[in-house]
């Protein structure tokens, strides 16, 4: 089993939706989507748990390692939605992690609307295409 992800950035808070099920086999994945989501952003990345069906300790780890990741580069991480199959328990030396119970709750902590108008908003899927109002390469 694998997982899907999105990238979404919105104004300067980046989305990074995944389903499926994160495991030992999707980590490499899901650690690619986290390069996608620090090259095409600056600020907060809120990862959406939503579609996600569960995640092994490998899985919970990537995700431990990808706020290591992001805050090595001046940004943070922060979580809506976790699988009800366990909590992520992060290390002493991890970055704060924030936990929302959902998206909803996660974009109106950053007073940002999730469905607002296409402008300034943008969107990646793993093929590489944009949508939204501007295409990017």
């Amino acid at each position: 089993m694998t997982i899907e992800w999105r990238y979404t950035v919105e104004r300067d808070l980046g989305i990074l939706s995944v389903s499926g099920y994160l495991g030992p086999d999707a980590v490499h994945r899901f650690t690619g989507a986290v390069g996608w989501a620090l090259a095409r952003g600056t600020g907060p990345v809120i990862v959406d748990l939503t579609g996600l069906r569960g995640w092994s300790a490998e899985g919970q780890l990537a995700v431990t390692e990808a706020a290591r990741r992001l805050a090595a580069a001046g940004r943070s991480l922060e979580l809506a939605a976790i699988p009800a199959d366990g909590s992520l328990v992060p290390g002493g030396d991890c970055p704060l992690i924030p936990v929302h119970a959902d998206l909803a709750g996660a974009l109106a902590a950053h007073s940002t609307r999730h469905g607002e108008p296409p402008q300034g908003r943008h969107e990646w899927r793993p093929t590489g295409r944009p949508t939204g109002d501007q295409q990017r390469d």
